[in-house]
């Protein structure tokens, strides 16, 4: 979208996936490169099962994340040291600058709708490499 252009409303389908650098891929939804969003984002994910990402954290922007289906182990805080397991009609945030790690330890797929406070959300992912042994999958 132009910068320049008078914002309008847009419907889109998430029928195309993108590999974010946290090693899961997410279907395109609302960011700043598919309808010009300027604060917000917001994907759909699927995990599958057995599959986790890589141990990161979003430098500059918050996370909330609504379960539609499923079940996601997580791991977060500054050496992954706390864990939590969000289910199928929970919610979960997450503050910016928080290290975290989602893992499906399941033997099915779970899927969640994932927003985020900056419409870029792949620029403030940082890898934290050092990280990823702390958990145990």
């Amino acid at each position: 979208m132009d910068a320049t252009s008078k914002p309008t409303c847009h419907i889109v389908r998430p029928d195309h996936s993108y590999d974010g650098k946290q090693g899961l891929s997410y279907f395109q939804g609302i960011a700043a490169e598919t309808v010009g969003a300027r604060g917000i984002c917001m994907h759909l994910l699927t995990i599958p099962p057995g599959v986790r990402a890589k141990a990161h954290l979003h430098e500059a922007h918050e996370t909330a994340i609504y379960m539609l289906s499923g079940e996601a182990h997580t791991w977060y805080g500054d050496d992954l040291e706390h864990h939590v397991v969000v289910h199928a009609g929970e919610l979960f945030y997450i503050p910016a600058g928080v290290p975290h790690l989602p893992a499906n330890l399941s033997s099915t797929p779970c899927t969640a709708i994932i927003a985020r406070t900056d419409p870029n959300e792949q620029e403030s992912v940082v890898l934290l490499p050092e990280l990823d042994g702390n958990v145990p999958v």
